[in-house]
C-alpha cells in the first residue's frame, strides 16, 4: 500500500516574489513548508542573483505547469559595461575591462539587433543539458561543450537608462531566452564587455503583477494564524491562484457533469466544436469544475491528456482568485 506523501493536499499556484541571493529550488522549498504541502514545483527557474515573478505550483497545478515553461517572461535588467565575466553576471570571475568608447547611435543600433526572431547560443553557465549533465558542471570543470544555437524571439526591448556605465533595458522574450547570454553578447557588439548586476523578473505570462507575494508575507501570515490559534490554511490559501491558472488561456470544452466519469477514467468523449489537434480545457457542468487538458484524437474524441485527482477537500481551492 502507498505510503500517504507528508503534507496536506492543496492545489493552486503561488506567484512568488522571489528575493535575490537564494535559489529557486530554496525558495520552493520555503513556500512549500509554509504552505505544509504534499507536493510542489517552480516553474522554469531564476538566478540566485535574480528576483521576481517564480510560479510556485502546489498539488495537483504541478501537472499543468509545463505551459508556465513555455510562456513568454518579462524582464528588468541592468548591465554593469566595460567588464565582463565568466558567467555574465556579478556571481562571476572577471575576464576582461574595457574602456566605453561606443556612441549612442552604436548602442541603440546593437539593442536594434536583438529585435524580433534571432537565434542565441546558450551560456555554458545555464541548466541545458550536454549527455546528461548540466552545462554549469562543466563549466565549473573550466570545460567548453559544444551547444546549437536556439531560436527566440524578443517582442520588446525598451532602453530605460544609461547612468555612466550603468545600462538598464526591459526585455519581453520568449521561453528558453537567456537575459545573461544577451548581455554579454551586447557588451561584445560595443567592444566593452558587460555582465548583469541586477535582473527581475516582472511578468510570466499573464500572471497578474499585483498577486505576487513574498516569503515575509507567506510567513507573517503562517504565524499570525499560529498565534490566534486558526488553521493557516484559512489566511494562506485565498492568496493561492486556481490550478488551472497555467492554462487559463486554452480554449474551454465544457462537458456534462454524465460524461464526468469517463474522462476521468482516462476514456474519451464525443463532444461538438472541437478543432483536429487542438488543446483544450476541460470543464464539468454548469459549474464549470476544471478536470484537466485534453485534444481531439484521431477518432474525433474528446481523449484527456492531464487530468487532476479531484478531492472534496480540495475543490474550494479551485475557484480561489
Amino acid at each position: 500500500m502507498a505510503k500517504r506523501p507528508k503534507g496536506r493536499f492543496v492545489d493552486g499556484v503561488v506567484l512568488l516574489d522571489k528575493p535575490t541571493g537564494i535559489s529557486s529550488n530554496h525558495a520552493l522549498q520555503r513556500v512549500k513548508r509554509i504552505y505544509n504541502a504534499a507536493k510542489a514545483g517552480h516553474t522554469g527557474a531564476l538566478d540566485p542573483l535574480a528576483t521576481g515573478m517564480l510560479p510556485i505550483c502546489l498539488g495537483e497545478a504541478t501537472k499543468f505547469s509545463q505551459h508556465l515553461l513555455d510562456a513568454d517572461k518579462r524582464y528588468l535588467v541592468t548591465a554593469k559595461l566595460g567588464v565582463r565575466t565568466d558567467t555574465s553576471d556579478a556571481d562571476g570571475e572577471v575576464v576582461s575591462e574595457r574602456p566605453l568608447t561606443f556612441t549612442s547611435q552604436q548602442l541603440e543600433d546593437a539593442l536594434e539587433h536583438f529585435r524580433g526572431d534571432t537565434q542565441q547560443v546558450p551560456s555554458m553557465f545555464s541548466a541545458l543539458k550536454y549527455q546528461g549533465q548540466p552545462l554549469y558542471k562543466y563549466a565549473r570543470e573550466g570545460k567548453v561543450v559544444p551547444r546549437e544555437a536556439r531560436p527566440i524571439t524578443v517582442y520588446e526591448l525598451k532602453f530605460i537608462s544609461l547612468e555612466q556605465d550603468l545600462l538598464t533595458l526591459e526585455i519581453h522574450c520568449s521561453k528558453g531566452t537567456y537575459i545573461r547570454t544577451i548581455v554579454d553578447d551586447l557588451g561584445e557588439m560595443l567592444g566593452c564587455g558587460a555582465h548583469v548586476v541586477m535582473l527581475r523578473r516582472l511578468a510570466v505570462g499573464n500572471y497578474p503583477m499585483a498577486r505576487m507575494v513574498t516569503l515575509e508575507q507567506l510567513q507573517q501570515l503562517l504565524d499570525q494564524a499560529l498565534e490566534q490559534g486558526i488553521v493557516p490554511s484559512q489566511l494562506l490559501d485565498p492568496l493561492l491562484l486556481p490550478a488551472d491558472a497555467a492554462v487559463a488561456d486554452l480554449a474551454e470544452c465544457n462537458v456534462p457533469d454524465a460524461l464526468g466519469s469517463y474522462l476521468l477514467n482516462g476514456n474519451p468523449v464525443r463532444v461538438n466544436g472541437l478543432q483536429p489537434g487542438e488543446l483544450v480545457r476541460i470543464t464539468l457542468g454548469d459549474a464549470h469544475r476544471f478536470i484537466g487538458i485534453g485534444t481531439m484524437n484521431d477518432d474525433g474524441l474528446l481523449a484527456p491528456k492531464r487530468l487532476m485527482v479531484l478531492r472534496p477537500e480540495t475543490t474550494a481551492h479551485h475557484t480561489a482568485g
